[in-house]
């Protein structure tokens, strides 16, 4: 690794935290630029998160949505990546912190994701948990599936409903998908393999704390989708807020609902990137950027995805996700690239010579003339786009079998339809040939079968 202080790079180091939907659009899209990219992650692999319920609910495995970074980027000669675990920043001397060294950088970008949010309650974790990294999936996964094994074990009809009741608290994209496919898991895949028990009987409790599930939707796709899973046996709650969690279930205002497995759909929190800059955040921790991207007072520095706080053209924040992060990833990988072909040319070396031999003036002057050399003879545009604008291209959730909801704007789908255009959305944003491929035909099986073919119980006995 360069020293940053006594090394001089011929091309300019963009330093990219984090390889997720922002930071690896970011990294493809710089990858023919006269820049020379680092990835830094603490995985090795890049995971389709909009799918992580499907894994935690037995419908795919985990290496259907996850595919190895190196590999991704593989062909990209200016690219390096790092396995590690950011614990800082220096912004004064131009580099990134790890455990053991530290890595310069001439730009910046942060993609750093998000985390839970349990509102002041980190202690729900244990009970509650999330669902933001594999481990999570699989980790919920073995909850669901242990929870019917033990339930057919149990002769106390008590503790048999305790077991066979699953709540899940939040009522966004994630809940209303868990809960549907939890539903789908207890009433279809599971139907016929145990005698003591009846699956189908399992209590699925979906909580909302706001008015009204989907708030991104509109109120008649989020009245429809609330019908949907009404009518494959979800109790859904909405208004009332989960004023505790421990390890025998849930309160709700004032109300007791006992359950072995709770899982946490409710909100999430940025990465630390805010307090490793000093720099400006909301109560979620989101870094409060400049119209182009950058963090405040320092230019060569850009915060993206669910690392930024970004407002939409009606002063909302844009939602955390995908489609809002590649976008984001784009612009600044644009608006890196132009700079760097204008550095390319702007300082040669012997316009460096001559500074350091006072001769500013002509060297003044051989910068100007090497800046029209690229913009009149390479042919390509040096200036910076415009600030960075969200070009919404629809919300999309799915409720359950051949059921969705789709909001396109003037066009809003539900139904069969809608799940279809669901699904072919995701293998399409899927990386990877065998991933689309396995996912295709694992839910062509699913549709069916009615089967989920990973209900494999994996993990440390707890």
């Amino acid at each position: 690794m360069l020293d940053h202080q006594n090394a001089v790079p011929t091309r300019p180091r963009v330093v990219i935290v984090g390889a997720g939907f922002g930071g690896l659009t970011a990294a493809k899209a710089l990858a023919r630029s006269p820049v020379e990219v680092t990835v830094i992650d603490r995985r090795n692999y890049h995971l389709f998160q909009p799918l992580l319920y499907q894994v935690a609910t037995a419908g795919l495995s985990p290496a259907d949505i996850a595919s190895p970074i190196r590999a991704i980027l593989s062909a990209q000669r200016n690219t390096t990546v790092l396995l590690g675990r950011v614990t800082g920043v220096d912004p004064d001397l131009k580099r990134v912190l790890l455990a053991d060294r530290f890595v310069p950088y001439d730009y910046l970008i942060l993609a750093t994701g998000a985390r839970h949010a349990y509102f002041g309650h980190d202690a729900w974790e244990a009970h509650a948990p999330g669902l933001k990294k594999i481990d999570d999936a699989t980790q919920i996964r073995r909850r669901l599936l242990i929870a019917f094994e033990q339930a057919e074990a149990e002769p106390d009809a008590e503790r048999r409903q305790r077991l066979l009741t699953f709540v899940v608290i939040g009522g966004g994209p994630t809940g209303v998908e868990m809960a549907g496919a939890v539903s789908e898991v207890a009433r279809h895949a599971l139907a016929k393999d145990f005698r003591n028990i009846d699956p189908g009987t399992a209590r699925i409790v979906l909580i909302e704390a706001g008015p009204r599930l989907l708030p991104a939707f509109p109120e008649s796709l989020s009245a429809i989708a609330e019908q949907s899973l009404r009518r494959i046996g979800v109790e859904v709650r909405t208004g009332q807020a989960v004023t505790d969690v421990d390890k025998e279930g849930v309160v709700i205002g004032n109300e007791r609902v006992d359950s072995a497995t709770m899982i946490w759909a409710a909100g999430v929190a940025a990465s630390p990137a805010a307090k490793w800059l000093g720099a400006e955040a909301d109560r979620a921790g989101r870094i409060k950027v400049n119209p182009d991207l950058s963090v405040p007072d320092r230019p060569e520095i850009f915060a993206i995805g669910d690392t930024a706080l970004v407002s939409d053209g009606m002063g909302r924040p844009l939602p955390g996700v995908a489609p809002v992060a590649k976008q984001q990833g784009q612009y600044v990988a644009r608006l890196i690239a132009a700079r760097a072909r204008r550095a390319r040319v702007m300082i040669p070396k012997f316009a460096d010579e001559l500074r350091k031999r006072n001769h500013t003036r002509v060297s003044g002057l051989v910068a100007r003339l090497s800046l029209k050399f690229a913009d009149e003879f390479q042919g390509r545009d040096t200036s910076d786009p415009p600030a960075f604008r969200y070009r919404n291209l629809g919300n999309l959730a799915t409720i359950g079998r051949s059921s969705a909801v789709v909001d396109f704007g003037r066009i809003r789908l539900h139904g069969f339809i809608a799940w279809l255009l669901w699904g072919a959305a995701h293998v399409y944003f899927l990386i990877g040939f065998r991933n689309r491929m396995a996912v295709t035909l694992d839910w062509f099986w699913a549709y069916l079968t009615f089967q989920r073919g990973v209900r494999l119980i994996t993990g440390p006995e707890e």
